[in-house]
Formats: C-alpha cells, structure tokens, sequence
C-alpha cells in the first residue's frame, strides 16, 4: 500500500473534536470512509449521549460500526475487531481509505494492532467477582501467571479479575495471548492524535454536556430504560447515560447526575490522554490549529 493509501487512525480524548476533522477530512477527498472506533457507538438508540454522527452526515459519507446492535447487547472487544477488519477490508475492496476514529483505546489498538483477544469465561468471572478481596485475587494472579501480574497495579480489580479469568477458563497464561499493550510495533495504519489543552477541553466537555441535555438526553436515556430489552451491562456503562439513568430509574436530582456526568467525563479524557499519549507511533496535532490548512496540508 503506498503512503498515500494507508489507512488513517485519528484518536485522541474525547471532545476534542476528532469527528468534525474527520468529515472535514472525507468532505476533502472522496478516498475516505469513516469507522466508529467507540464503544458505545455501536448501540442503536444511544445517539445524543454519544455525540454520534448525524443521519445526514453518515448519508453524505459512508461510515461503519455505527448502530450495530441493540441496547439490550453486549458488545465485545472481540466482536468488534472482527467486524471492524470486515469493515476495513469492506473499504479496500473499493479502493477506498478507511479512516478510523474514536477514542476508545482498547479498541483502537485492537484494530490498529490486531491483538489476540482471549475469549470470555462468564462463568469463572462470575465466581472471581464473589471474591470481595482484590489483593487475593491478585495474590492468585501472581501464582498463576507471574508475567501478567508483574504489568498491572494490585488494585486494579478489573484487569486483575479480566487476567484471572483467562488464566483459569482457558487454562493458559493470561500473558500468552500475544504481546500485550506495552509492545508498540508496526501497523498499516498511520495513526494521528488530536490534542486540546486540560483546561479548554474541561470548558468544551462541560458545555458538551448541557447541549446533550438540552437536546433531550433525559428522554433518550427513559426510552432507553423503558425498552423490552432493558439495558445491557455494557452500555449502561456509557458516560454519561450511566448518570441520567439514575435519575429516570432512580429519582436522584438531575442536577448532581449532570455535574457528576462532567466529572466523570473530565477524569476520563484524562485517561484517554495518558493512554495514547504512551503510544510513540502517534502523530500529535493541536486541535486549535486552523483545520482547513490540516485538511489542505501533508497530514494526510
């Protein structure tokens, strides 16, 4: 594939502004078809809460992994992969440009990088969450597969109880599916980050959120709820519905459940911030760059 043809992974926290590049970017040059890397795009119904591309954006260029299933679904990391390397190849077959956004890093990498995902073992997670002392489950972990337990924090109970549940339900070392998240090594797509300053983006994401609610949120969340289907674990888990699910389930005043959705969407661009920002092979942007001399430029 020449340089001009590889694929694009634009990442970065959210609200910095990767979508609206991203159109810009396709608007630009008709080689690009955009590819939801969110976990939570992938749900029908949970469109305000997600930012999600509009139907008239998604009419004018062609986007993927975008209402896949429905709200009562878990959506797997390993689903995922497998239906964005359809996707990709989907792309190819047209000799398009896949142009791949999102900031969910674990899925990013499992496109960008292919991982080995091991397979789930809902029986044996089930047994490992009725343990209430994560430093045993840790202890465990060390026995079991010292390698994994040497990459992760003692009190970090989801990677922790994740890595366990391997181990024991496929009988392997949680460490043996491929090289893990600290190896870094080439990949087809050319992968450019999208950068804000803390304080700027604390300001946008605030403000992000109030026009979420007031372009119906709360509703979007009651209808949700009120399905047949219910709400799957996995996307009660979205930030921000989490919180307003709260208040239509639960009656707490919407004001804390917004001030806490802000919060929590603060400290989790921070994450996402720390997370790509371990990864050498990004290319870094400033978002407050004009973008039409980015589109027009050598970026790309």
């Amino acid at each position: 594939m020449t340089e001009r043809g590889r694929h694009i992974a634009l990442v970065g926290p959210t609200g910095s502004g990767k979508s609206q590049l991203a159109m810009r970017l396709a608007r630009a040059s008709s080689d690009f078809e955009i590819v939801s890397v969110d976990a939570m795009c992938v749900y029908r119904g949970m469109d305000i809460g997600t930012a999600k591309p509009t139907v008239a954006e998604r009419t004018e260029v062609p986007h993927h992994l975008i209402d896949v299933v429905d709200p009562s679904d878990d959506y797997t990391l390993a689903r995922f992969q497998t239906d964005c390397a359809a996707a990709v190849r989907d792309i190819e077959a047209r000799e398009k440009r896949a142009l791949l956004v999102g900031g969910t890093g674990l899925y990013v990498r499992a496109a960008v990088d292919g991982l080995s995902v091991p397979p789930q073992f809902p029986d044996v997670r089930e047994e490992l969450e009725a343990e209430p002392d994560t430093n045993a489950l840790f202890a465990r972990l060390e026995t079991l597969d010292p390698p994994a337990a040497a990459k992760m924090l003692p009190n970090n109970r989801r990677r922790v109880v994740r890595a366990l549940e391997v181990c024991i339900g496929s009988g392997r070392p949680f460490s043996s599916f491929g090289p893990g998240l600290d190896s870094y090594g080439p990949t087809p797509f050319r992968l450019v980050g999208l950068w804000l300053g803390r304080a700027e983006l604390a300001v946008r994401l605030e403000q992000r959120f109030g026009s979420m609610i007031d372009a119906g949120l709360v509703d979007e969340a009651r209808a949700l709820a009120d399905r047949p289907g219910g709400v799957s674990r996995t996307a009660r888990q979205a930030l921000g519905y989490r919180q307003v699910f709260e208040h239509v389930e639960g009656g707490r005043p919407l004001r804390e459940c917004v001030d806490e959705a802000v919060q929590a969407t603060i400290r989790f661009a921070r994450r996402q911030r720390v997370w790509f920002r371990r990864d050498p092979r990004i290319a870094w942007i400033g978002a407050d760059i004009d973008q039409a001399t980015l589109v027009g430029g050598q970026h790309w």
